[in-house]
């Protein structure tokens, strides 16, 4: 079967390989399509630290193989590639604790850009039919997206700020919608707002000195009642979503990333509640039924299939394209 790994950077190697042996209670797995994004494209560049070799692919989806050890799913059921699974038990070996009790696929352990696979039925969620591959490859934005909005508990008609218009955030703010809340997004690149008001976000705000006017002419002269930062949209400084908030509300600091600075003098002042919320493969199910329920509309964003022979040119070209789209999805397909 064919593996692809990360061997250096900016160097990607396809290599042949024996097809995974069978493993108990384990399901045999093709993998069909990833969606590659900025993180996969730091990883190979060197921009962000890994071990290498690496195999990249941290959102995936495929199908029930031939052969599988667990035989309570039918071959070519579709299924959706956990993006974080748990780390392998230590036993009664002395645990690190500075290390994570999870996982994550194509970053802190090997993905999913390989031909095969086995997998515990816990490490993947069968897929509808009402759900694309296409759509199935943002379920764990959503299910975070989700996460936030839980920690937030805002009520019906509540103002909320979400400060960065990444694909995550124009995702939250539609489920906030949906949930009858009343979400402004804020963001200091004015194309990305602009492409979120065509997704239905229909409150948009630049990060200028003008921000804390416009959003008292949106409250009636209050602050929000809470907030979201998306810590991967870094062009939007972190000390923003405190400084919107009224006194005592939540503010979510929602995403994978932790390499930022946090200044924790306003949330003492105004007695904020803040809340993290990462990456975990939790609400999936409850991200499908959002997606077949229409809470969230992926249908602006445009899929651009990349085979997997291409997939190297396209890593090394992810930062240094001045065009790069940022409303495109990344599919790379391995059929």
């Amino acid at each position: 079967m064919n593996v692809w790994k990360i061997t250096a950077a900016n160097k990607l190697t396809r290599t042949e390989a024996e097809a995974p042996a069978p493993e108990e209670d384990k399901v045999r797995i093709r993998v069909t399509k990833l969606f590659l994004n900025g993180t996969d494209a730091a990883l190979f560049s060197g921009a962000a630290k890994c071990r290498y070799p690496l195999i990249p692919g941290r959102y995936a989806v495929g199908m029930v193989a031939e052969g599988s050890a667990a035989n309570y799913l039918p071959k070519g059921t579709r299924v959706l590639l956990h993006a974080v699974v748990p780390a392998p038990d230590t036993g009664t070996a002395k645990k690190d604790f500075s290390e994570s009790d999870e996982l994550i696929c194509g970053r802190t352990a090997d993905g999913y850009m390989r031909d095969l696979i086995y997998l515990s039925p816990r490490d993947f969620t069968p897929l509808p039919e009402s759900v694309s591959d296409e759509n199935a490859l943002l379920l764990h934005h959503i299910a975070l997206a989700k996460a936030a909005a839980d920690k937030l508990g805002v009520k019906k008609g509540q103002h909320v700020a979400v400060v960065g218009a990444n694909i995550l955030g124009i995702l939250l703010c539609q489920l906030l919608i949906y949930q009858q809340a009343a979400p402004i997004l804020i963001d200091e690149d004015a194309a990305r707002l602009e492409f979120a008001r065509s997704c239905g976000i229909y409150y948009t705000m630049t990060t200028d000195e003008h921000l804390l006017e416009g959003i008292a002419s949106l409250t009636g002269g209050r602050l929000v009642s809470g907030a979201v930062y998306m810590t991967s949209a870094q062009r939007n400084a972190p000390a923003i979503p405190f400084s919107v908030c009224a006194n005592g509300a939540n503010v979510v600091l929602c995403g994978s990333r932790d390499d930022f600075d946090v200044n924790f003098s306003q949330p003492f002042r105004k007695e904020l509640s803040v809340f993290c919320v990462s990456g975990r493969s939790e609400n999936l199910e409850a991200a499908i039924n959002l997606i077949v329920r229409g809470a969230v509309d992926v249908s602006s964003f445009s899929f651009r299939t990349v085979r997997s022979d291409d997939t190297e040119k396209f890593l090394a070209d992810y930062f240094r394209s001045p065009d790069r789209d940022f409303k495109e999805i990344n599919v790379v397909t391995l059929i």
